[in-house]
């Protein structure tokens, strides 16, 4: 009696697709660990150099300029050493920024602190480009919106990193033992992560630089790049500013304790991994640009509440909702900025160096705001700039398919076979 013939089973992605994706979600999740590791230090550091928040934002510059730096050849360098060496480096850098920082800090040398913080912006900016530029071409193998889950590991690395802050600070750990054991751990798990990406593609690793300058100014030029850059930037400024000032915020305005402080960092960074997580679902659902807006508004709420609202309890829903609004515009920039496969390396660096300035100019900005009218008043920039940013959203359209003449799927470029099982990421 012959066996009736079993149906052919799609195997799905590669499994080298696959191993690439868990591999760039441990890269993002211990870049997000080492970068708030320090921000859930700042108010140790800021108390034991004696600083006053214009001074204070002025240091946090030297972090800022670092990435502002790495930025314009972060596309360049990913594209010569190939993702998986770029992120091993940057983050050696990372590992050495955070060690630095942690023994000046205890050392009381705010010149040593500058030094590290540079190298930490150095670091995390470099292996911001390669780990979002390998993301992008990630979620492209495999035909579904996955970035906003890379950026949500990140988002885990910062709340375990916020975690792990406030309970430092509330035993009383010393900053540079506490920022050097996590930069051990940060640059080992990196090295771990980074064996798992794919292999550069033919032609690419290694490549001249003539040709990737040229690229690189041809996409300085393009209406639709730079708009981008100009919405991840506001994210960038809606997130960075959070990241720098949120704990000491609400020290000083609602007279949190330092670990209470930390701890609020923690709701915050929370809030965004809920909405990157919960993010790729609406995305594949309803596209880019209805949930951008959405998010937005939430984050100009969000951010409102917990600024005005006069009670701190009442204020930490507001960071909730401001940490959920936030999550997804820099992620979706970055897919929006990669949509192109074959120029995604130049993009990707014109959005991020449009992106870092918020960085670069958000700490001096609050800082000196804050000097005059409180630091936690200071953060009313961030819904006054997130308004406007809501004409914009619409750039992060996908292109229009030339084979369909309809747009393509936000976070699926090459459309998803029949049958073909979707994992989750």
């Amino acid at each position: 009696m012959s066996t009736p013939a079993t149906p052919p089973v799609s195997s799905g992605p590669p499994r080298a697709v696959l191993a690439a994706r868990n591999g760039v979600a441990v890269v993002f999740a211990l870049n997000g660990l080492a970068v708030a590791t320090w921000f859930s230090r700042v108010p140790a550091v800021r108390d034991a150099l004696e600083l006053s928040p214009g001074r204070l934002g002025l240091l946090l510059l030297a972090m800022s300029i670092g990435a502002i730096v790495a930025m314009p050849t972060a596309g360049l360098l990913t594209q010569r050493l190939g993702a998986a060496r770029a992120v091993v480096f940057s983050t050696t850098v990372v590992a050495l920024g955070l060690s630095v920082a942690g023994v000046s800090a205890v050392a009381g040398s705010l010149p040593g602190v500058a030094v590290g913080l540079f190298a930490l912006g150095y670091g995390s900016g470099s292996c911001d480009v390669a780990m979002n530029i390998e993301g992008a071409i990630v979620e492209r193998r495999l035909g579904w919106t996955v970035m906003p889950r890379f950026h949500a590991a990140w988002s885990l690395g910062s709340v375990a990193g916020a975690g792990l802050g406030a309970g430092a600070a509330r035993l009383g750990l010393p900053i540079a033992v506490h920022l050097g054991v996590l930069a051990a751990v940060v640059l080992g798990g990196t090295l771990l992560g980074a064996r798992a990406f794919l292999p550069a593609a033919p032609g690419t690793e290694g490549e001249g630089s003539g040709g990737g300058r040229k690229s690189l100014l041809a996409a300085w030029r393009e209406p639709r790049t730079l708009l981008i850059g100009l919405v991840v930037l506001a994210a960038a400024f809606a997130e960075g500013s959070a990241n720098d000032w949120i704990a000491v915020a609400f020290i000083d305005g609602y007279g949190f304790s330092e670990a209470a402080g930390a701890a609020v960092f923690a709701v915050f960074v929370t809030g965004m991994t809920v909405g990157r997580t919960l993010g790729t679902v609406a995305l594949d659902r309803w596209g880019r640009v209805p949930v951008l807006t959405v998010t937005i508004l939430l984050a100009i709420v969000g951010a409102g509440v917990a600024i005005l609202a006069g009670s701190g309890p009442v204020a930490v829903v507001g960071v909730v909702l401001w940490g959920v609004g936030a999550s997804l515009g820099f992620p979706v920039g970055m897919s929006a900025a990669a949509d192109d496969e074959e120029h995604a390396h130049v993009r990707v660096s014109v959005v991020a160096v449009i992106g870092y300035t918020a960085f670069l100019a958000g700490p001096p900005l609050l800082g000196l705001l804050g000097d005059r009218i409180g630091t936690l008043h200071a953060l009313l920039v961030v819904p006054l700039l997130l308004l406007p940013t809501l004409l914009l959203v619409r750039v992060t359209r996908p292109p229009v398919s030339g084979a369909t003449g309809e747009p393509e799927r936000a976070g699926a470029p090459e459309p998803e076979r029949a049958g073909s099982p979707r994992p989750e990421a």
